[in-house]
């Protein structure tokens, strides 16, 4: 090995704590269905090395930025990365108060700006390699700002250049679409966020413990989800055919609506949209008719109300609606919807995660329909290592 001068260099040698088992299919038919039922091992693996359950605190370990200094956050990736960028800005926003800007990596540093001093950018990555953050990373690095990267492989790249780092736990991903990686970057960026919260002062500690204890649930929650995948199964029957679909959400339920429709994209080929629900007057409705399934995202949380009237204008137009809500939520609207998962309900703050199962599920079971390569789609890399 050399380094940057072309001098010859020792590196030590470090043994992985990957082993077979984990990289193996076991039982299951495919990588990606294999790694949806790991979530709820792997979440509790990331909670159990960012939370302390006897305390209900943050156990974040120390960072070489002062949170309460912090002026604004910038949140960068790609795809995946991008769509749990996207969820934590509610959180960072609406938690710790704390300004936050998402970009796409992509798209960020062509933009030319002028970063203020004293912000705080996070890179977030399942390999630490994507190429376009990486390059991101460097231009915040040369505007002066913190770098906090978000990643799955401690030896990575991007762990390496950013000032700290932050470790989701998921384990080796095999399956090219994210799922696993996916539920465990919402995990570390909800500790985050309370942590940033609770050091600024912007929740007390009945509000950092309620959010540390809806946090210690989500395992369970997940499994329970699990128990849907045979319902999940038998509504892929009525989109197999389908030439598009809408999927439906409001505040954190947007970003997991982008998200199940870029999962439903990426491995059944067909074509999908995520839409915020209240933009569907401003363009999409026109698309609506018998022939669309409309997948809706409607935790009971404050926004559902103002979801339901959205749901109802798509199924006055003809629209075939799946439901994905709680006991409540369908109590509510249940009756009017073609199909119905009712999933458990869940402090709102921990919601996006949970509804990130069956939308994953969902894809999956489409795809195995129309007897696509689930685990390497067509024209897909696990990681984007060139612009």
């Amino acid at each position: 090995m050399h380094d940057a001068s072309g001098a010859i260099v020792e590196r030590p040698v470090k043994l992985t704590a990957t082993s077979g088992a984990l990289i193996g299919k076991g039982n299951f038919p495919h990588f990606m269905l294999k790694e949806i039922y790991e979530q709820p091992s792997v979440v509790g693996d990331c909670l159990h090395s960012l939370l302390n359950p006897w305390n209900e605190r943050m156990a974040l370990p120390a960072l070489p930025f002062d949170p309460t200094r912090i002026n604004r956050i910038t949140l960068i990736g790609c795809g995946t990365s991008y769509h749990a960028a996207l969820v934590a800005r509610y959180w960072l926003e609406g938690i710790a108060r704390v300004p936050t800007e998402v970009d796409i990596a992509s798209e960020f540093r062509y933009r030319g700006l002028d970063m203020a001093p004293g912000g705080l950018s996070v890179f977030i990555s399942q390999s630490g390699e994507t190429a376009d953050t990486l390059a991101a990373m460097a231009y915040a690095r040369r505007q002066g700002q913190s770098t906090l990267a978000i990643v799955n492989v401690p030896e990575s790249s991007m762990a390496r250049a950013a000032d700290a780092s932050l470790l989701t736990h998921a384990g080796p991903e095999i399956g090219v679409a994210s799922t696993k990686a996916f539920t465990t970057q919402l995990t570390v960026l909800a500790c985050f966020a309370i942590a940033v919260a609770a050091a600024r002062g912007t929740i007390d500690r009945d509000g950092e413990r309620r959010l540390a204890r809806a946090l210690t649930e989500v395992p369970s929650r997940i499994n329970e989800v699990l128990n849907h995948d045979q319902r999940l199964a038998e509504i892929a029957r009525d989109i197999v055919e389908a030439r598009d679909v809408l999927y439906l959400g409001r505040g954190t339920g947007y970003p997991i609506a982008l998200e199940g429709a870029l999962k439903l994209k990426e491995i059944s080929y067909i074509h999908a949209e995520g839409y915020a629900a209240g933009e569907m007057k401003h363009g999409p409705i026109a698309l609506i008719d018998e022939n669309m399934p409309i997948i809706v995202i409607a935790p009971s949380d404050p926004l559902f109300d103002k979801t339901a009237s959205n749901m109802q204008e798509v199924i006055a137009r003809g629209g075939r609606v799946v439901f994905l809500s709680d006991a409540p939520g369908i109590d509510k609207l249940g009756e009017v919807a073609a199909a119905t998962v009712e999933l458990p309900q869940v402090d709102p703050f921990v919601a996006p995660i949970l509804y990130t199962i069956p939308v994953q599920l969902l894809a999956y079971h489409v795809a195995v329909l129309k007897g696509t390569d689930v685990d390497q789609p067509r024209n897909l890399a696990k990681s984007v290592t060139v612009e």
